[in-house]
């Protein structure tokens, strides 16, 4: 068991991929374990999980900066980028970054029969090419190698923007109020089960249409379940889908404790460690909790029987250190790294 900024996790030594899936608290999972114990004996009541939709959706907007009534409550990032991209104009002109994150690229590519065109381009080409394009989507930190976009070029260029904040929020302090519409996941840097996520939208941007359209995103939820007309909630309620009850729950109890903490600590551990591997292999430091390093296969199989847990991504080894890791965590990967067999 390791004690982390005040919370206890049994995150087990070389536990580096964060990036892929994080590991909860002893909070978070006893809470979902007793949800789990609730629902297995009957004791289970579907309106009891309203608040820590609440909670998440209020925990996650104070993560990312925007106001907690701009926020839609949702399952995935693919789901909440599909709300964007079915309800841009026919003929929108994407742009993002090459080998971004498919969850940001898919919704829109799957647009072109309506004209609708994703272009990428080199990362630091992104802002300029902003001009020429009527949406830019992109991630706040890349998944592949932890590269951070130039968010104040992009604010600055004037387009319309979205960002997927889920590899940047529980890590990175963020203040992304200004965007048009921001997304995020619940269950790698937020130590949340899967199937929790949520999409703020600007009160200026482009309104969406709620595809998704459910008794959930109706303005009273459990009044009324049955029948038309159509009643949906006002603002960005409207776009909520019905909730994952268990990721809800865990999410609210993580998103709220990591929101009490101060992120800047919380960025200023990660990136140490993440930047101590750099120095050690003769890289310059990146600032962000991700890395990527280009390894030999003996250099990976070393890893592997250190008991590093890594994940390889667009050809490379990727680490990424979360507040939960420590310097033993870097002693084992230059460890491994060091040694010859």
């Amino acid at each position: 068991m390791r004690e982390a900024f005040g919370a206890h996790f049994e995150v087990p030594a070389g536990y580096v991929n964060t990036a892929s899936i994080g590991i909860p608290s002893a909070a978070v999972a006893d809470a979902v374990a007793d949800a789990v114990t609730g629902w297995r004996t009957g004791a289970a009541r579907p309106p009891h999980y309203d608040r820590y939709v609440a909670a998440a959706r209020r925990a996650w907007a104070r993560l990312t900066g925007v106001a907690p009534e701009h926020v839609a409550s949702g399952a995935s990032v693919s789901q909440l980028v599909g709300l964007v991209a079915a309800s841009v104009p026919d003929r929108t002109r994407v742009v993002t970054v090459a080998s971004e994150f498919t969850s940001v690229t898919f919704p829109f590519a799957a647009q072109d029969k309506r004209g609708v065109t994703v272009t990428e381009v080199p990362p630091d080409h992104l802002a300029e090419a902003a001009a020429d394009a009527d949406l830019v989507a992109v991630s706040v930190v890349q998944s592949a190698d932890g590269a951070l976009a130039d968010l104040a070029a992009l604010r600055a260029a004037g387009t319309p923007v979205l960002l997927d904040a889920t590899q940047a929020a529980g890590w990175l302090p963020l203040r992304l109020d200004w965007a048009d519409y921001v997304v995020g996941g619940s269950y790698k840097w937020l130590f949340a089960p899967r199937g929790a996520a949520w999409l703020a939208v600007h009160p200026d941007a482009r309104p969406l249409v709620p595809q998704a359209a459910n008794w959930y995103a109706a303005q009273d939820p459990w009044d009324g379940v049955y029948g038309l007309p159509l009643r949906l909630a006002d603002g960005a309620r409207a776009l909520d889908l019905s909730p994952v009850w268990f990721a809800q729950l865990g999410a609210a109890v993580s998103t709220e404790w990591l929101a009490a903490l101060d992120m800047a600590s919380v960025r200023d551990h990660c990136t140490h460690l993440a930047d101590t591997v750099l120095a050690q292999v003769g890289r310059e430091p990146a600032g962000s909790a991700i890395i990527s390093l280009e390894l030999t296969a003996d250099q990976r199989g070393r890893l592997a029987a250190a008991d590093v847990v890594s994940a390889e991504r667009a050809g490379r080894t990727r680490l990424s250190f979360h507040l939960y890791n420590t310097e033993d965590d870097v002693d084992r990967v230059l460890g491994a790294l060091a040694t010859r067999s």
